[in-house]
């Protein structure tokens, strides 16, 4: 049997307009005792409510698309946690689409999006954008918002949310020097990807500030993966016959290919070559030793782009908001000091 607002109204001793405007997040005239009473009923009575006849009489399908270039990534799933976590609870749904790097994918699921009736579009991206999405007639003309995740990649005067790379990866070469390493490695990003040119370029005028002179055979590139980090490392290891004391790698699954790569050499984290990674993922925690690791709020960027996209859907006059994300070091086990 169909479990009805009008069941929940009579068995929580309130009107039906009430029980609806509860529902609906409408219900702030209403007591919290009142909100708490209609809430327990509609658990108690396990109440699905038939969104679908909502949307009919609404014209609005509660549904969001978002756009993510490798759901297995560990930056990009706790990404997606952190927009489900805003979403989840005000009853629309996501639906997620992988587009494996690929732009033409991105633009497939983008018009496939528009064509669901989404009420608003986050894309996570690596790419430059073309107008088939930045300048979409669908999209203008029916007011939906668009979120990009792309670390200021795509020029637009709002919905920028960026994440202070240069500063993070400055501070953790600066605390390397601190600890008294001057052959500092660096594993950086295949091509192009996000705007990780800031991290590269955060080490190279680290080294400069402090007067340590830039050593190409120092700086190795390879997929922002374990695998990556694990060629990479190796390719450090053989152009340098080892002469470094210190990596920097531009994401924590890299930190973990590293490690391995290593130890392999016959090299131990931290006595032989010290290890700063970049995310601040819950897996660097659990690494032996515990990783340093430049932490960004990752499940924020997720959280804040769903804020951002419902206010919009809202709100359809007022400008997205752009927001600076801060960087922090965290110091745990992976960096010796160097006595000499």
């Amino acid at each position: 049997m169909k479990i009805t607002i009008k069941d929940i109204a009579e068995k929580a001793g309130v009107s039906t307009t009430t029980v609806s405007h509860i529902l609906n997040n409408k219900g702030s005239r209403f007591s919290e005792e009142t909100r708490q009473r209609v809430l327990k009923v509609v658990d108690e009575l396990n109440y699905q409510p038939d969104f679908f006849a909502q949307n009919m009489i609404m014209k609005k399908s509660r549904t969001i698309g978002m756009i993510v270039p490798d759901v297995t990534d560990l930056f990009f799933s706790k990404l997606i946690e952190g927009v489900e976590s805003y979403f989840n609870s005000l009853g629309y749904m996501i639906i997620l689409c992988n587009s494996k790097h690929d732009p033409k994918l991105e633009e497939k699921y983008f018009q496939q999006l528009v064509y669901r009736s989404v009420e608003g579009i986050i894309i996570a991206t690596p790419n430059i954008l073309s107008e088939k999405i930045l300048k979409n007639d669908d999209v203008l003309r029916r007011h939906i918002p668009l979120v990009l995740i792309d670390m200021g990649k795509n020029p637009r005067e709002q919905g920028k949310l960026l994440v202070e790379e240069y500063q993070g990866v400055y501070s953790g070469v600066k605390y390397f020097i601190e600890m008294g390493h001057q052959k500092i490695a660096f594993i950086q990003e295949v091509g192009d990807y996000y705007q990780l040119s800031e991290r590269i370029t955060g080490y190279l005028n680290c080294l400069e500030d402090y007067n340590i002179d830039y050593n190409p055979q120092l700086i190795s590139e390879g997929p922002l993966t374990m695998q990556g980090g694990y060629q990479a490392t190796k390719q450090v290891i053989e152009q340098s016959q080892k002469d470094f004391t210190a990596i920097f790698c531009s994401n924590d699954q890299m930190a973990v290919g590293a490690y391995q790569a290593l130890l392999e050499a016959d090299l131990r984290v931290p006595d032989d070559v010290s290890v700063i990674g970049f995310d601040g993922l819950e897996i660097a925690r659990y690494m032996a030793p515990a990783l340093t690791t430049v932490y960004q709020p990752t499940f924020d960027i997720g959280f804040y782009a769903a804020k951002f996209i419902l206010d919009a859907i809202e709100n359809p006059k007022q400008r997205i908001p752009n927001k600076i994300f801060e960087t922090k070091l965290l110091v745990r086990d992976s960096v010796k000091r160097l006595t000499n």
